[in-house]
């Protein structure tokens, strides 16, 4: 799968929600968000054969929480879902780090090879980022508007989350590994 199509996959859901709160109401976003991470891991699926992890954890909040907020007529579901997500993503590299285990190496070493050293530090930083994430969602479902929530959850946290993980690359170089050989030379 192409990477356009793979960003399409996996923003399209989000950036529908968006659209869709600006021009109607949050349950009614709530509702296109949850059938379009549907079609969206569908359709994953049918391209790749496969669905990627995060994108199935996550959409599996999706469904679960906008599931909840749509059924109980009570949008504090889907407004915590962040938080939960974040603070179950910060747990597990926390714990994964306590019991010596680097998950976050499991998750991204085919795209990344670097030094064991490398992603203890990211990880680190990526559990406490996921932290900061879920006390920033927090702070502003429960003392901003809905639609300023929602803005901020497309157009706020994605670009800080951008920025961070651009501001991981220094780690990545300094403790890259080198790059395997086309092939090992036969005797």
């Amino acid at each position: 799968m192409n990477q356009l199509t793979k960003m399409a996959l996996e923003m399209g859901p989000l950036i529908l929600f968006f659209a869709v709160n600006a021009t109607t109401n949050l349950m009614t976003a709530t509702a296109v968000f949850v059938a379009a991470t549907v079609i969206a891991l569908v359709t994953s699926y049918m391209v790749a054969r496969t669905i990627p992890v995060m994108p199935l954890i996550g959409g599996a909040f999706v469904i679960v929480f906008g599931g909840l907020t749509l059924y109980l007529d009570d949008e504090l579901f889907i407004k915590i879902k962040p938080t939960i997500v974040n603070l179950l993503f910060a747990a597990i590299l926390f714990g994964g780090l306590m019991a010596r285990k680097l998950f976050l190496k499991l998750v991204l070493e085919s795209a990344f090879k670097a030094t064991d050293e490398g992603w203890r530090i990211l990880t680190w930083r990526w559990a406490f980022f996921f932290v900061f994430l879920a006390l920033v969602n927090e702070i502003v479902w429960r003392n901003f508007s809905t639609d300023t929530w929602v803005a901020f959850k497309v157009w706020g946290i994605m670009p800080i989350t951008m920025v961070f993980g651009m501001a991981q690359v220094p780690v990545l170089m300094k403790h890259q590994l080198p790059e395997e050989e086309g092939g090992s030379a036969a005797s």
